[in-house]
């Protein structure tokens, strides 16, 4: 297997999709800093092919394939095998609640010659080629035929832990065994012990199961199987016997069957004729009848009168007058009244309110007029605060003047400088200012709480004269809408004669209740007569009708007693009649019964002869008798053939045991394994010898002695060293050999043919000095120059990765990993 190209997207470190073609690396290296992401693709690889990686473990399996912020994850991989190129695709994806499953898979085949560069041109996957696997199933199956390799067998041959046969190289003799076992897969020979050694067990327990089925055969000879036929025979007779006697019982039991059927119908006559009685007091009850509907008449008649008293009073009342027209006029008369006395009251109010509105008018004149004199008062102080200012401002030019000079103010000299006065007149000036603005704020505050009352009582007195307005307006309506009445006397004289006709209405309905109740009743008086009797019509006809095929007499429809005195009297007569004949019919019965009895004991007797029970149904137990003879013949014939059966099945599984049981004793003492191991060994002991030859130059030989490892130093006269002596280089060289020779015996032990074209060391490099890690170069280089493989390496050193042709640089920043391919 050739990886030859790569895709990748939202898989683990590589979020965005990234690219590496391996077409013509034959010898590259995948460099960069711890965890930048340079395993991971190898991992990229494993995935596609088998859909899991050696180092996920089984803690989270398919989850580590998707980058912590992405939904789906592509994995893409080209690679050639035996000569054709196929194309390994899987997806995984992450659903709404956080888990990540595969979401697609598939391998294809592709068309021979095809160049993977198209498949930057966007090409669909029906263009790949043809489809192996489209499942997540079918891909083991499909990968394993394409590649040769199974999982375990891939990360041993072609992705190589190094360490891992480093380990192998200077393990101890049972440790070494033990991983032979494990990477060889001869453990299997152990499974073989087990199975074999279980089927054994199995083999005999199946003999000892059949066995016990033949024991419960032993009977089943030749001499059960003649009685069983003799039985057969003996119970074919029985049935033709049996067959023969039964004419003679089918008579013997129809004439007693006739003889019976006529004994009852003449019971059954009897019977009926003697259920024929008149009930009690049929006569009382047609009176009944009667008598309840002349009540029901008169109660009706009763209904009429009442209905019609109160239709009269209804009348009365209708054209006394409309009652609610009345007690409305009523009601405009108080509501007049009332509006009289409201309209007094508004009147008087009204004055009261004009009276208080002059006076405020005149409080707010003579607070107008205060208020006015007060600012004039305040104006006068302030020109004098300001004449008072303006001569102190003089007495200070005053004081610097002399006579003779020029005047500050009119820039004339001074002849002479008057007198400066005793003190200021501004202090005085300030206070009687002061005390002016004082009255005048009281004055204009009083001045405002008076004009706050005129517009009170302007308000008050709108109000007033609004209301007296409506008021009158109001009573000049409800007097127009009393024009024409009578006044409230004669109402109230009017509405009583009504009440008392209303009243005297209410008692005649009450009345008319009362009288239809009683209708009511005594119609359902009327019913229940009636009823009762049609009931007793339906006994008399339900008695006639049960003995109607006897031919009762005609009856009078509109007489029930005398109807049914007729049919009583019809049913003494007939019920005397016919017990006359019933004497005559019971002895023809008992006839029929001796005539059965006899036919029964000869059919009893054919049973006992035969060796039976006497049975109720004679027909049914010679036919039972016969195909339960024939069962036992059947089945002991079945358990005879069965028998023979068994006994052949008895020495398969006898020739089984015998060899499972050999096969897991010889497995058992691990002899054949311990020869495998060995065989094993000597082979790849000389594969690796053979490589390392090639890897040193020469210089050394591989051999094994009694488990041990040893190197042949054909540049020191042929010096066999122990393994634990070599240089850290030439420890490289022998395990790589090692790994080289066993990942091809793996292949060797691969299902299907397995092609090695490539091999990848993920290895930690880095512990090795500059000595020994320019002899790993080497190793490498010469590994390389075989030709036979494609060879990878996974390390962080430069040193390394400069000697390699092909270098794939891995980078990793905050959203994710990237690769640049540095070399030819």
């Amino acid at each position: 297997m050739r990886p030859l190209r790569l895709d990748l997207a939202g898989f683990t470190v590589f979020r965005d999709e990234t690219t590496i073609d391996f077409t013509d690396a034959d010898f590259f290296v995948l460099v960069g800093p711890t965890g930048s992401g340079k395993s991971t693709v190898l991992d990229a690889i494993c995935f596609a092919l088998y859909g899991t990686v050696p180092r996920w473990g089984s803690t989270r399996g398919i989850a580590n394939a998707l980058s912590p912020s992405a939904t789906e994850g592509r994995v893409r991989l080209v690679f050639e095998s035996a000569g054709a190129r196929y194309v390994a695709t899987r997806v995984v994806r992450r659903d709404g609640r956080g888990n990540v499953k595969t979401g697609n898979a598939g391998l294809q085949l592709m068309p021979p010659g095809f160049d993977v560069t198209k498949l930057d041109t966007g090409m669909s996957p029906e263009d790949l080629g043809e489809v192996l696997a489209g499942t997540p199933a079918e891909m083991e199956a499909a990968v394993l035929e394409a590649v040769g390799l199974p999982y375990e067998q891939f990360t041993s041959c072609v992705v190589l832990p190094q360490g891992q046969f480093a380990d192998f190289l200077h393990a101890k003799p049972a440790t070494r065994q033990q991983i032979l076992v494990n990477l060889l897969g001869l453990g299997v020979y152990e499974e073989v012990q087990k199975r074999a050694t279980t089927r054994a067990t199995q083999a005999e327990a199946r003999l000892d199961a059949i066995d016990q089925v033949l024991a419960g055969l032993a009977d089943a000879d030749e001499n059960a199987l003649t009685v069983a036929e003799a039985k057969l025979t003996a119970m074919r007779e029985l049935a033709a016997a049996v067959e023969a006697e039964l004419p003679d019982l089918e008579r013997a039991r129809q004439d007693a069957v006739r003889a019976e059927e006529q004994l009852a119908t003449l019971d059954a006559e009897l019977a009926d004729l003697d259920r024929v009685r008149a009930p009690a007091d049929v006569a009382g009850i047609a009176a009944a009848a009667a008598t309840a509907r002349a009540a029901a008449t008169a109660a009706e008649a009763a209904v009429a009168l009442a209905e019609e008293d109160e239709e009269k009073l209804r009348g009365r009342l209708d054209a006394a007058g409309d009652v609610n027209a009345l007690r409305l006029l009523l009601r405009t008369h108080d509501e007049r009244d009332r509006i009289t006395a409201e309209l007094t009251d508004v009147r008087r109010s009204l004055v009261e309110v004009e009276r208080r509105h002059s006076a405020a008018l005149a409080a707010a004149a003579e607070a107008r007029t205060a208020a006015e004199q007060a600012d004039a008062e305040l104006e006068a102080a302030r020109r004098a605060y300001q004449e008072a200012q303006t001569a102190d401002r003089a007495v200070a030019l005053r004081a610097q003047l002399h006579a003779g000079d020029d005047c500050p103010v009119c820039a004339q000299p001074v002849t002479s400088v008057p007198p400066l006065p005793d003190a200021s007149a501004v202090a005085a000036a300030e206070s009687a200012g002061h005390t002016a603005r004082a009255t005048a704020d009281a004055a204009r505050a009083r001045l405002g709480e008076h004009d706050t009352a005129v517009r009170d009582t302007e308000r008050s007195l709108t109000r007033a004269r609004t209301q007296v307005e409506q008021l009158e307006e109001r009573g000049l309506q409800l007097s127009a809408q009393l024009a024409d009445s009578p006044g409230p006397a004669a109402l109230r004289r009017e509405l009583d004669t009504l009440a008392a006709l209303a009243t005297r209405l209410d008692a005649a309905g009450a009345a008319v209740r009362t009288a239809r109740e009683g209708a009511r009743r005594a119609r359902g008086e009327v019913a229940a007569a009636d009823e009762r009797l049609r009931g007793s019509w339906r006994d008399f006809d339900a008695a006639r009708d049960r003995v109607a095929r006897l031919a009762p007499p005609a009856t009078d429809r509109e007489d029930l007693a005398g109807a049914w005195q007729t049919l009583t009297g019809w049913a003494a007569a007939a019920a005397q009649e016919r017990s006359g004949l019933r004497t005559d019919r019971a002895a023809a019965v008992a006839e029929a019964r001796d005539a059965i009895t006899a036919a029964g004991t000869r059919m009893a007797q054919l049973f006992t002869t035969a060796g039976l029970s006497a049975p109720d149904d004679p027909v049914r137990a010679a036919t039972v008798a016969v195909e339960r003879a024939e069962a036992a013949r059947d089945r002991l014939v079945e358990r005879r053939a069965q028998a023979e059966q068994l006994r052949g099945q008895r020495a398969g599984h006898e020739r089984e045991a015998r060899v499972a049981k050999a096969l897991g004793g010889h497995l058992r003492a691990n002899n054949f394994e311990r020869w495998l191991l060995a065989e094993a060994l000597d082979l790849l002991v000389d594969g690796a010898s053979a490589i390392l030859r090639e890897l040193s130059d020469g210089q050394y030989d591989l051999v094994h002695d009694k488990g041990e490892f040893y190197v042949i130093d054909h540049h020191d006269a042929g010096l066999r060293r122990g393994v634990r002596t070599l240089s850290g280089g030439e420890t490289f060289q022998a395990s790589l050999a090692l790994a080289l020779a066993l990942s091809e015996q793996l292949a060797g032990l691969s299902t299907t043919s397995a092609s090695l074209e490539s091999i990848v060391l993920d290895e930690g490099f880095g512990t090795l000095d500059a000595a020994t890690l320019d002899t790993v170069a080497a190793t490498l280089e010469n590994l390389a120059a075989r030709g036979d493989r494609m060879v990878g390496l996974v390390t962080h050193v430069p040193a390394l990765a400069e000697r390699v042709p092909v270098r794939f640089e891995v980078r990793k920043d905050a959203r994710s990993a990237r690769i640049e391919r540095v070399g030819r």
